[in-house]
């Protein structure tokens, strides 16, 4: 599961994922003229979502492709592996639709809805798609302000919402420091407990080559809610796109 990040805070930080940080860029660039097709692949020792592992600490391939138009709408669809323990899918893969625009020279809106897919679950694990709307409102391509709402989080017919935090800084010699936190919030019915999560990481380009390193966790709700994939963890991630 991921959610979407715009691209200066994308390829260090996990908690809104790689998978779709480029669009906001991929807007601006097909306003000017340029290729409206972009593509994203990485490499990663992990998969984190909201400060939990997607694969049970395993090492992740994640790979995605968008399509933006000059009016600022975007298609999208991004795929990674994933384990959740016996039974459950082998392959998520996310399908999107969204609209970037720059409400003044420092503001710019994302609005995204996203449908996380799930492959490979036997019958008897039943099905754990459902969609999210997301908003993302960034200020001076250095602090992101995220938003997420879905009626049927994790398939389980009941409220879901996410508030998020990050900021992008240069720290100089090429190298970026990126910094979230975040907030999960779920209905009553869910059974599962409101947590709180983070992450810290330093990111830089090596020829077409971004190696970013970030350190993940989540308060001992997370825990309490997700076992030993909510343990805090360093992530490795090298991806390239175009």
């Amino acid at each position: 599961m991921k959610t979407r990040k715009l691209l200066p805070f994308a390829l260090a930080a996990a908690l809104f994922a790689l998978p779709l940080a480029a669009t906001a860029q991929d807007a601006e660039e097909a306003a000017d003229g340029d290729s409206m097709f972009s593509w994203n692949a990485a490499l990663a020792t992990d998969y984190m979502f909201r400060g939990v592992s997607q694969t049970d600490g395993e090492a992740s391939l994640q790979l995605g492709a968008d399509l933006s138009f000059d009016n600022g709408i975007y298609v999208g669809v991004w795929g990674s592996n994933v384990d959740f323990g016996t039974g459950g899918p082998d392959i998520e893969i996310d399908t999107y639709i969204g609209w970037n625009v720059d409400l003044s020279d420092r503001w710019n809106l994302d609005l995204m809805l996203n449908r996380y897919n799930y492959i490979g679950e036997q019958d008897g694990y039943g099905s754990i798609d459902y969609n999210e709307l997301i908003g993302v409102l960034a200020l001076d391509e250095t602090w992101s302000f995220t938003l997420g709402y879905t009626n049927d989080v994790y398939a389980l017919d009941d409220d879901g919402f996410y508030y998020g935090l990050g900021g992008s800084f240069d720290i100089g010699y090429d190298w970026g420091l990126d910094i979230t936190v975040g907030r999960s919030t779920f209905g009553s019915s869910t059974g599962i407990d409101d947590y709180s999560d983070f992450s810290v990481g330093v990111n830089r380009d090596f020829g077409p080559v971004n190696l970013a390193v970030g350190y993940y966790g989540t308060d001992s709700s997370g825990d309490d809610n997700f076992g030993d994939a909510a343990d805090n963890r360093f992530m490795l991630t090298l991806s390239i796109g175009g």
